[in-house]
């Protein structure tokens, strides 16, 4: 019998969460901050370096979040079709789109943090002629609109990028890349606290008020608060959690693979996506040894080693030829959405908060961490198109999503449609 793979991110294996000393809570400080990810911290960041006080407050050890259990591809998707009537906001956000991804490379390389970050591009594979004929429009869009080089993959070559015979032809975007998550997550924090940010990790909010906030350990008087906590809702308000719907996304790594074998399914050491309902992604882990890929979880909330199995079946769907190959590693995290599943940055009750990443959170709570930091200070540069009025309440809903099991029930049978015209036969 196969081994249960351990429930363990492999992230954490490279780069450890860091255990925090304790340190005293102040009873006072310019910006209080709920959540110690990426958003948290960026928010901090550039808040501490314009000579503010800061303290940031996790329920957790800071990271332990979605933070540091994602998929490492430097996305930045937007579910935004592109079209010949795009509305100036659109295009507005899927220009920003270009901004934050350079912002992070930049911020990366001037910051010195080594997160393995890597340009090989990221490919996304069409499983059917219509989807890749409007793949094919979207890429003449983005050139329009954007100038964004998205290069088309003919059928003939797709065996050329990627291992697998799923594919009738795809896209390749040279200007996406991956990187470690909890490494850099890791020199995101070393920077914060150098700059004078304080962190209290394992010290829930119990309260979240205009001018402050109460914690575990003490309550907080603040000039301005941050909510950084996006799809983690414990000790959030019900007003908060009525308008973010959290979606649980399972992670799983194989063993240890040959060069070539490794080769076999990652022609180009690229990392992947395909264009479905129900999105999976895939890439080598940066040792170049590994593969790695992401999916959401089974429909009803199956237990870790039964999630792990469907996310694993995934895995030989796309790639028959991995069928021996053991599984070693597997976890979860939650991503999070809004109604108009757009990332979102608002105010509520003099309270700032950026969340709704939508699974593409390596870019856009970077971005929107340090958007927050910059509104807090009344500084410029804090302008961003998603910036918005407060995102809709969902009707009957309180942070519990019991509409999940039967949307993501409508997604896989909107999948297998539209795989059976492909294909009576098809294992998709």
């Amino acid at each position: 019998m196969t081994q249960a793979p351990r429930e363990h991110c492999y992230w954490w294996d490279d780069a450890p969460l860091r255990e925090l000393p304790k340190t005293t809570v102040e009873p006072a400080c310019d910006v209080a901050i709920i959540g110690a990810g990426y958003t948290g911290l960026s928010a901090a960041l550039t808040l501490a370096r314009a000579g503010k006080s800061v303290q940031v407050f996790d329920r957790a050890r800071p990271g332990e979040g979605a933070s540091t259990r994602n998929g490492g591809i430097l996305s930045g998707n937007l579910r935004l079709g592109y079209s010949e009537t795009m509305s100036p906001r659109d295009l507005a956000m899927l220009e920003e789109g270009i901004a934050a991804r350079s912002f992070f490379r930049a911020f990366v390389e001037a910051e010195g943090i080594d997160c393995d970050l890597s340009y090989e591009g990221r490919f996304t594979g069409a499983l059917t002629a219509t989807d890749f004929e409007q793949m094919r429009t979207d890429a003449a869009l983005a050139k329009k609109h954007h100038d964004i080089d998205a290069h088309i993959i003919e059928q003939a070559q797709v065996g050329d990028y990627v291992g697998s015979s799923a594919y009738v032809g795809g896209v390749l975007r040279d200007d996406i890349g991956t990187m470690q998550p909890a490494k850099f997550h890791a020199g995101l924090l070393a920077r914060a606290i150098d700059a004078g940010a304080i962190i209290h990790g394992q010290t829930p909010v119990t309260a979240l008020r205009t001018n402050g906030v109460d914690t575990s350990r003490g309550q907080v008087q603040a000039g301005r608060v941050i909510v950084a906590a996006n799809g983690y809702l414990d000790q959030m308000p019900s007003w908060y959690r009525r308008r973010i719907v959290p979606v649980k996304s399972r992670i799983v790594v194989t063993e240890e693979l040959s060069p070539n074998r490794i080769k076999s399914v990652f022609p180009k050491g690229s990392a992947y996506g395909e264009k479905r309902n129900l999105y999976r992604y895939f890439r080598p882990t940066p040792d170049g040894k590994r593969v790695l890929l992401g999916a959401r979880e089974p429909i009803f909330g199956a237990p870790p080693d039964k999630a792990a199995t469907h996310v694993r079946n995934a895995l030989v769907q796309i790639f028959p030829q991995l069928e021996d190959v053991a599984i070693t590693h597997s976890w979860a995290g939650n991503v999070a959405f809004t109604r108009d599943e757009l990332p979102s940055l608002f105010t509520h009750d003099d309270v700032i908060y950026a969340c709704g990443y939508g699974g593409s959170g390596t870019i856009w709570a970077t971005w929107l961490g340090r958007k927050a930091g910059l509104k807090a200070l009344g500084a410029q540069g804090a302008q961003t198109a998603f910036e918005t009025a407060p995102p809709k309440a969902i009707p009957f809903y309180n942070g519990k999503p019991w509409f999940l099991p039967l949307k993501m029930m409508q997604f896989a049978a909107l999948d297998k449609i539209k795989l059976a015209r492909k294909s009576p036969k098809s294992p998709f």
